[in-house]
């Protein structure tokens, strides 16, 4: 009898805890989490390298934090 491997649960971000990605038969991908919330995420987090030499990047992310207050 061969012994199961336990699969351990990637470290991940906090803000991130609990999420989940997979894909369905038909190749669609299916979160639990929605769509605009992973932006969010993503552009408070994530250094966008075509945005990097902008003057006005620190602008644009505090905009993105004052979205993410109103939801």
């Amino acid at each position: 009898m061969k012994k199961k491997k336990k699969i351990n649960k990637p470290k991940v971000h906090e803000d991130l805890e609990g999420f989940e990605l997979k894909v369905d038969a038909f190749g669609e991908i299916k979160s639990n989490v929605s769509i605009d919330d992973i932006n969010l995420f993503l552009n408070k987090n994530v250094e966008d390298k075509k945005l990097k030499d902008r003057e006005d990047i620190e602008e644009l992310k505090k905009g993105t934090d004052q979205e993410e207050e109103d939801n």
